[in-house]
């Protein structure tokens, strides 16, 4: 009995220190956490974009967190800086991802403003970047064979383009191309100093 009542002293001595040093203490540090004024709360279009991203499985090949100069050469790819914990603060839950398949999206808005862009290379990635393995995303698009007013009608590359008909994005790829606009983290994240 007295084992069983030293074993079970120790398993709550140790689930309290890893519950401290793994959720109260970065709670605490995280708290008084406050965005950086060029960090706009996301519109309801980009929350839904948001949804697709998810549903989609983008997080899957793609990271939300460029690395720092010391561990990676994401700046000279173009991908941007080092984030900070205060670019996360709309983001519930955040979308940092695990690996990398295809390239860092923390600064894709920046990086690619086009939303024409986006939606082809959504229908089809291998017309945008020759060898992408990303794989297209025809169900986010209609083939019709004339465009209906209000349609957003693709702008393709020759040869993409079904004979004789177009191709009409749908509301959830519009919407997920105004999320990816919208991940441009180019503004200071230090206040800048006063003279």
């Amino acid at each position: 009995m007295h084992d069983e009542f030293k074993l079970l002293s120790g398993a709550m001595v140790t689930l309290a220190l890893a519950t401290s040093a793994l959720v109260i203490v970065p709670f605490m540090q995280l708290n008084p956490v406050q965005p950086p004024a060029g960090l706009k709360p996301y519109t309801s279009a980009q929350l839904r974009g948001r949804e697709v991203y998810i549903k989609n499985g983008c997080i899957y090949c793609h990271s939300q967190q460029p690395r720092d100069k010391s561990q990676a050469p994401d700046d000279q790819r173009g991908w941007g800086r080092a984030p900070v914990a205060a670019d996360y603060y709309y983001d519930k839950p955040h979308l940092l991802g695990t690996m990398r398949t295809g390239p860092d999206l923390f600064n894709i808005g920046a990086r690619q403003p086009s939303a024409d862009w986006h939606l082809g290379h959504l229908f089809q990635p291998r017309a945008y970047t020759p060898g992408s393995i990303m794989p297209s995303y025809p169900f986010l698009f209609e083939v019709k064979d004339a465009a209906e007013p209000g349609d957003r009608v693709l702008t393709l590359p020759p040869g993409y383009t079904p004979g004789g008909k177009v191709v009409v994005a749908r509301q959830e790829v519009l919407d997920l191309v105004t999320y990816l606009q919208g991940m441009d983290h180019t503004y200071p994240v230090l206040p800048e100093a006063k003279k």
